[in-house]
């Protein structure tokens, strides 16, 4: 299934410059939408994982039904001020900016095996905040799944060492 031909491009947004890869068409299909969880999940066959780790929002998305299909936790990873325990946040940069994310301290026990999934790789930024969380917090990131990759922005490039999977790699 070609799953590319499903997702929307639209231009300058959120900022000027920006080519925004929006999901909800595919997301409305929910046959296609299934097909593409299961080939996220696909990708990841025989990696070894405890917990799911998906960034907010999109990660959210993607990552509660592989989460939920592999009989996994899911960990959210939220913008600030929405998760109502003890936290570890995280400030980083962003292609447009700079952002903050949030994690619960106790989601994540020392030697846990984490996948993180999110739709989209571009420049790597948010994923490379959400690995050193994990990190920071003990876990052991075994694999990235992506449903989007945007190669032309070499978001690899931040993540050298983990096994990075992608289901649409656009050039």
């Amino acid at each position: 299934m070609t799953f590319d031909k499903h997702i929307r491009s639209i231009m300058d947004f959120p900022k000027e410059g920006i080519e925004y890869m929006d999901i909800t068409t595919l997301l409305k299909e929910g046959a296609l939408f299934h097909e593409a969880v299961d080939a996220c999940i696909a990708l990841a066959e025989g990696i070894e994982f405890d917990k799911v780790v998906g960034p907010e929002a999109r990660g959210f998305i993607m990552g509660t039904p592989f989460a939920y299909a592999t009989k996994k936790g899911f960990i959210p990873v939220r913008k600030p001020k929405k998760l109502p325990a003890e936290i570890l946040s995280y400030t980083y940069d962003l292609e447009y900016g700079t952002d903050t994310l949030e994690i619960h301290k106790d989601s994540i026990s020392k030697g846990e095996k984490i996948l993180i999934v999110d739709d989209l790789l571009a420049t790597g930024g948010t994923v490379e905040a959400v690995v050193n969380m994990v990190e920071q917090l003990g876990g052991i990131v075994v694999g990235l799944v992506f449903l989007i990759e945007l190669e032309f922005l070499n978001g690899r490039d931040k993540l050298e060492g983990y096994d990075v999977y992608s289901l649409i790699k656009k050039k």
